[in-house]
């Protein structure tokens, strides 16, 4: 009965995501980041904490509000039920703060096994987040979170609960890696604590990321056992695709890319706004006009739309390498993967290296290339620096004939299997000792202006 039923939900699910993609083209063209829909999720006030007793009073991961919502679709609603909780958690600056989180429900009712999916909705606007999404907001931005139920769907089929973290926070802190995981583990222990969720202490959960949410995923099985003890107990292991290691090194290689270079001002906005510095001094004109163009904006906003954008472009003379600017270049060291503690759980990494496919030709010195935004040989010396400091398992596969955006059809179902391995107890395969060399991931230094 409950296979027959978890099919029948499953198939419901499935049908309410063709449904919606017929009309996500629609969508995306009538939508906009600022759109009506965005504006009345940020005055939702089931985001806002107004409780009596100070957040900072309150443990990481105690719940602050709870409600109970179907699962939608680009702003369709699906026959999963979704429980969002607001929990107290930090921002990157380790400041009290609140957030969102999403759970979708075992369809079986198994309470012993969830998934923490990651998403990639990259975006500087909180009204891009997926609890907001998944509550039935729409934005061009929103979209993102709304298309991965491509993912989620084979997880809920396979009886999992899926626990759907905000993981930038509720300012948007794009790329603060360390925030990532804080949220995420806070998120998991939120999660874990409310009867609401069907959850408990004891449910062993596993991490799945891709792009942006590989780097919430790694950074979070990073410091759970310095920060979450209790949550790294559980983990049964990371899977992740597409993962930015060293943000320094992301940013010269995507410097001029066709495709992908409207990153470079996304990330000195996050950079800015997480660190709370402030980097439009070192900027020109032209530079300062796109950082306001995007600083509320999404990764739709930047995608494609400034072919060929350098930093160079942006900066002052006196800045022209990004070293020369010295608060950057402590902030992006806080958030360099290589820097972080090595997991205790085992891991699956996969990485794309043909990022011609998307425009981005750049083969810096020490760099190299990569799927278009993700440096390979950042993720193969990554999993190498875990090969050799840590004890768990590390499988490494990397896709040279597939971008940034073809790799998620081969890791998706590459990455269900190897969870399910974990889940069952088999042993982690493991690709130490045959991973090829990389690059130094060593603390980016600084360099005078000229």
């Amino acid at each position: 009965m409950r296979k027959r039923t978890s099919r029948l939900l499953a198939a419901a699910v499935t049908a309410a995501l063709t449904a919606t993609t017929l009309t996500a083209t629609a969508t995306a063209a009538t939508a906009g980041p600022a759109s009506a829909s965005s504006a009345a999720a940020a005055s939702d006030p089931f985001y806002s904490y107004d409780g009596s007793t100070p957040l900072d009073s309150l443990a990481p991961g105690t719940v602050l509000r709870t409600r109970t919502l179907p699962y939608h679709v680009l702003g369709l609603p699906t026959p999963v039920t979704a429980v969002q909780l607001l929990y107290r958690t930090a921002d990157a600056q380790g400041r009290p703060a609140a957030n969102v989180t999403t759970v979708l429900r075992s369809l079986t009712g198994d309470s012993g096994r969830a998934v923490s999916y990651q998403s990639f909705y990259d975006s500087l606007d909180p009204a891009d987040g997926p609890s907001r999404a998944v509550a039935g907001n729409l934005s061009l931005g929103g979209a993102i979170p709304s298309a991965e139920a491509i993912f989620l769907v084979p997880l809920l089929a396979q009886g999992y609960n899926v626990v759907i973290p905000d993981t930038e926070g509720q300012s948007a802190d794009f790329g603060a890696g360390p925030e990532y995981a804080i949220t995420t583990l806070d998120s998991i222990r939120a999660a874990t604590g409310s009867p609401a969720t069907g959850l408990t202490p004891d449910t062993r959960f596993g991490l799945m990321g891709y792009s942006g949410g590989a780097v919430a995923s790694s950074w979070a099985a990073a410091l759970a056992p310095g920060y979450a003890p209790e949550v790294n107990a559980r983990l049964v292991g990371y899977a992740e695709g597409g993962l930015l290691v060293d943000p320094a090194h992301n940013i010269r290689y995507i410097d001029g890319s066709l495709m992908w270079s409207g990153i470079i001002p996304m990330a000195l906005i996050g950079v800015s706004r997480s660190s709370g510095i402030d980097l439009t001094p070192y900027l020109n004109d032209y530079g300062r006009s796109v950082y306001r163009q995007l600083e509320h904006a999404s990764l739709t906003d930047a995608l494609g739309h400034y072919p060929g954008l350098s930093w160079k472009a942006m900066a002052k003379p006196q800045y022209a390498d990004p070293n020369s600017v010295e608060p950057y270049v402590a902030a992006v060291n806080r958030t360099n993967l290589g820097s972080a503690p090595t997991p205790t759980v085992p891991g699956y990494l996969a990485q794309g290296n043909a990022g011609v496919l998307e425009g981005t030709f750049a083969n810096p010195p020490g760099i190299g290339t990569g799927d278009g935004v993700a440096v390979a040989g950042d993720v193969r010396a990554l999993a190498r620096q875990y090969c050799a400091s840590g004890t768990a398992a590390l499988a490494y596969q990397q896709y040279d004939a597939l971008s940034h955006f073809g790799v998620p059809a081969a890791w998706a179902p590459q990455a269900l299997a190897w969870l399910n391995d974990r889940f069952a107890g088999r042993p982690a395969p493991s690709d130490c000792g045959h991973i090829p060399a990389g690059n130094s991931l060593a603390p980016q230094q600084p360099v005078p202006a000229s």
